[in-house]
């Protein structure tokens, strides 16, 4: 435990951090994890901000040390794809019980796993994940992974996050610790060139990183390493040889990209492919940094004609939605790099925001918002459930975009909504992503469901059936409103025994 504790140490006490950077020493120690409430699992805890990180490297096994409801609470908490193996998804767990706990045989029946991976799917590596049961009782699972490493021949990979010593995002960070202690410069590539990239920070959530490679392709630009979307073990393994890196969206893995720019000369910058400006802003800055790397300088002009070509085929057909979106009313209750970056892309085209959260927004991203809303009010830093409905209930949005937790805010109050979170189905990241978020809404604002739900209730405040011949009644929330002549037909013709088998 005393080597778990320096590294959160370490990892809190992170210089790359422009927040960070702007504490006491004191405040910068404790970092910015809340202590977690004890049986609260709402924001994750750092197992599960692990697991989130490593998961989605597709050919490798997991395997959760832990009761079976750790890993059952946990799996496939990502909507991340793979265009290769599915061992990912395969469940891999220790399933220790309370015998096994007081008998202390947690770390045999670990090794005995790890054996029975190894010989029936000969993975090209083992990920191995303690928890809040495994760290208490004392289980070393470094020392059971390095004689299993030794044992079965291949590597055997311990991520020492237990949830209780955190919030989700010390997991990721404490996951990208893992990838630098033990995977990342352990193999060599045969094929290294000066045009390499890392991305870090994408998950390829619905594919999405699958519509932004192919103009990396187009550039002549090679992804060594995505980490951890639609990953492979070998690939991360070399990455230490790649001459830029693009951390995307967010500073969870911030402390991967540092430490590799320290240990192997990688630069790196921030950035993000949601938008179409700052899909374009992040082709450039990752051509500027390969030119400084020694690539050829006519990568930049080949950028800039990509850049203009691309994106006057995405406003092209951007504008094709402008007569249906235009004048339509927006709240963003994300968070993060999503709360500015899709809003000058919507603003193009018409459409107003007339709120978006901040709540996991950086120092940077704040100032952007404020550089495309006109007002300071419409930023906000949290807002009550019960605020977002009267607010939708106001008819002061039109939509809603969010992630899951908030959907059935929408929904009651009977307005669109929809998910841009990790949840969703659909890829949202590049020029096509930004195209295809612009569609979804516009089908979400424009489904006929709406109406349905919105009509007013066939039967009066006593629950008794409004008759044919009466003109309108009241709804609750919209006053009198005139009954649909297809509903009269539908329930005048309906008999009571009928109405009490439904």
């Amino acid at each position: 435990m005393s080597a778990l504790k320096a590294k959160i140490e370490d990892v809190f006490n992170e210089p790359g951090c422009d927040k960070n950077r702007g504490k006491d020493d004191k405040a910068r120690k404790k970092g910015c994890s809340k202590p977690l409430t004890p049986g609260a699992a709402a924001g994750g805890c750092a197992f599960d901000g692990a697991k989130i990180v490593l998961q989605p490297v597709t050919d490798v096994a997991h395997l959760i040390h832990a009761p079976l409801a750790c890993e059952g609470n946990s799996w496939d908490n990502r909507g991340a794809a793979s265009s290769g193996s599915s061992l990912w998804r395969t469940s891999f767990t220790t399933d220790l019980t309370e015998l096994d706990i007081v008998m202390g045989q947690g770390e045999r029946k670990l090794f005995r796993a790890i054996r029975e991976i190894a010989e029936t799917f000969s993975p090209p590596a083992i990920f191995v994940y303690s928890t809040c049961v495994t760290a208490l009782i004392g289980d070393d699972i470094e020392t059971v992974c390095r004689r299993a490493s030794e044992k079965f021949g291949l590597p055997v990979v311990p991520v020492n996050a237990p949830g209780f010593v955190g919030s989700k995002n010390l997991g990721n960070k404490l996951a990208g610790e893992a990838l630098l202690d033990h995977v990342i410069g352990t193999e060599e590539p045969d094929d290294a060139t000066e045009m390499d990239v890392n991305i870090l920070g994408e998950f390829n959530l619905s594919g999405e990183f699958w519509m932004v490679k192919p103009l990396l392709e187009r550039l002549g630009m090679r992804i060594r390493a995505c980490i951890p979307g639609d990953a492979r073990y070998h690939d991360i393994a070399t990455a230490h040889r790649a001459r830029a890196t693009m951390m995307v969206c967010s500073t969870a893995l911030i402390n991967l990209a540092r430490k590799m720019e320290e240990r192997f000369g990688i630069p790196y910058f921030e950035g993000s492919f949601y938008g179409i400006s700052d899909t374009s802003e992040a082709l450039r800055q990752l051509a500027s940094l390969l030119v400084r790397g020694g690539a050829d300088p006519a990568l930049a002009e080949r950028t800039e004609r990509l850049i203009a070509e691309e994106e006057a085929i995405a406003w092209a057909r951007l504008e094709a939605f402008r007569p249906r979106l235009a004048g339509k009313r927006v709240l963003l209750n994300t968070g993060g790099v999503k709360s500015w970056s899709v809003v000058h892309a919507l603003q193009e085209i018409g459409m107003e925001i007339v709120g978006t959260s901040v709540k996991k927004s950086t120092p940077e991203d704040k100032e952007r918002i404020k550089q495309l809303l006109k007002e300071d009010n419409h930023a906000f830093e949290s807002m009550a459930p019960r605020d977002l409905y009267t607010m939708l209930c106001d008819h002061k949005a039109d939509i809603m975009l969010s992630g899951g937790r908030t959907q059935f805010i929408a929904l009651k109050a009977k307005m669109p909504w929809l998910d841009i979170n990790q949840e969703r189905h659909h890829p949202y990241a590049g020029y096509d992503g930004m195209v295809e978020l612009v569609h979804q809404i516009d089908v979400a604002i424009h489904n006929p469901v709406w109406e349905t739900v919105r009509e007013a209730c066939p039967w009066d405040d006593d629950g008794n059936l409004v008759e044919a011949g009466d003109a309108a009644f009241v709804d609750a929330e919209a006053g009198p409103v005139a009954a649909p002549v297809h509903v009269f037909r539908k329930f005048a013709s309906t008999t009571a025994d009928e109405m009490g088998e439904c």
